[in-house]
């Protein structure tokens, strides 16, 4: 039994809440506090109160650092307002763990065994040795990079829009960036199509997508290993499956938008390979359009629900099923294809159980994704393609939208917010369920049948 496993155990057994229930609540908490602030009439510009549904999608999209929205940020929210917004992108992203530890550190407390679990689940690690120096590092590394991207981004903007905008729209941008978050304030309600042509902006966005993306435990590898064949097998996969479905996505909405003249088809040819790039970052989880979602073609729209499905890699501020998870999935079908019963990987063996938690995850998200295009088709005045791109975007936590998010119904809004939630809660806590489950009705087996499949 792994040290994980027996830590969870003991954790059952001295709490009467497990960690997964204690990561479901304090989001639902942040949310409704979120919520009650932007309820008041100081949220928002004009002074009125937006009222509660209204603020209750937004918190959940902030918190869930999914970016679709009822109102345009930067016009609906007043300056206290676009705050709240960007504390619940920035707790909802690092995790409400990683923000309670500040405190903790700088107060030098001594972390408990409670406090080191709840850590190890934010950051979705195996083990407890070194898991406050890699939540250290964590902080350090977050701040760092969003601090890096924030100036870079002010300097940028500082010539056109002065300094008092410049500086936080480059904070806003970059802490959303970075928490894959795809909320802007630049307050034309077109995300940031009106800065496609700009590769300083585009560029910084998609490195703190990517970074970030990544995941914690990747970072520190990295760091820590700086050679390739010293990463574990994790960290390979990690890299190569995102390296592998960023340049795959440019290629595709390249050869899809190329002479779409609603898109891509009016730019030059190096802002086309920028803003291909830029999609295919920007879709699998940050939810910043550089082009009109909603006039993509079919098939660009298809690539897109794909990528956002899959997602980040675990441990990160991404959502979506996660790279290994997909790829795990993707070995076991190459696997059964040639006749094999195992799963392998440089030469190493994936097991069973693992192979079964990826098709468990990845089933599950699906199924949910098509009752929700389902359910939005036959509730809104939305076409099937585009409910189901709205389902995918809320349930993979991306925040893109083909112009589905201000036509749907109440009961669409309120499914939207439920998938939101559960992408950013749900799948964490599948992941648990996985670990600590009942093994009890295992312990007996019944006898086997011979079905006929396919």
């Amino acid at each position: 039994m792994g040290i994980r496993l027996k830590l969870m155990r003991y954790w059952q057994r001295r709490n009467r809440l497990s960690p997964a229930q204690i990561f479901a609540l304090a989001f639902a908490l942040i949310i409704l506090v979120g919520s009650v602030l932007l309820t008041l009439p100081a949220a928002s510009r004009d002074g009125v109160s937006c009222g509660f549904r209204p603020a209750l999608f937004t918190a959940t999209s902030a918190t869930c650092v999914t970016g679709l929205t009822l109102h345009d940020t930067g016009t609906q929210w007043s300056t206290f307002g676009q705050i709240v917004i960007l504390s619940m992108i920035e707790i909802g992203g690092l995790g409400f763990m990683s923000a309670a530890s500040v405190m903790v550190f700088l107060l030098r407390r001594k972390v408990g065994l409670r406090q080191r679990m709840l850590m190890a689940q934010a950051l979705s690690v195996d083990e407890m040795d070194g898991v406050v120096r890699l939540q250290k590092w964590v902080l350090f590394g977050s701040l760092s990079v969003q601090f890096i991207g924030a100036m870079v981004l002010f300097f940028r903007f500082l010539p056109q829009f002065g300094w008092q905008d410049a500086a936080w729209w480059g904070v806003f941008h970059s802490v959303s960036a970075f928490c894959n978050a795809g909320f802007d304030v630049l307050g034309n309600g077109n995300s940031v199509i009106a800065l496609n042509h700009d590769p300083v902006v585009l560029i910084t966005l998609m490195a703190l997508v990517v970074i970030a993306g990544l995941g914690f435990f990747v970072w520190d590898e990295v760091v820590r290993l700086r050679h390739f064949r010293k990463f574990s097998v994790y960290t390979k996969l990690v890299l190569l499956t995102s390296g592998v479905l960023i340049l795959g996505g440019a290629v595709l909405y390249l050869l899809l938008e190329w002479s779409n003249p609603d898109t891509m088809g009016a730019m030059s040819v190096p802002q086309k390979i920028l803003n291909a790039f830029f999609q295919s970052v920007t879709v699998r989880t940050a939810g910043f359009a550089g082009v009109d979602q909603a006039l993509l073609t079919e098939g660009s729209k298809g690539v897109s629900m794909v990528l956002m499905l899959i997602g980040g890699s675990s441990g990160s501020t991404a959502g979506g099923v996660k790279t290994v998870t997909m790829v795990v999935l993707l070995l076991f079908v190459w696997a059964r294809c040639r006749g094999r019963e195992t799963v392998t990987v440089y030469k190493r063996t994936i097991s069973a159980g693992k192979v079964m938690d990826a098709m468990t995850i990845v089933g599950i998200m699906a199924a949910l994704a098509l009752f929700g295009g389902v359910f939005i088709s036959a509730t809104s005045p939305v076409s099937f393609t585009d409910s189901l791109f709205e389902a995918v975007s809320a349930l993979a936590t991306v925040g893109l939208t083909a112009g589905a998010t201000g036509n749907l119904s109440i009961a669409a809004q309120i499914l939207i917010i439920i998938y939101m939630y559960f992408g950013r809660v749900g799948v964490l806590t599948l992941s648990l369920g996985f670990l600590t489950g009942n093994r009890a009705e295992e312990r007996f087996r019944y006898a086997q049948t011979n079905l006929l499949i396919g």
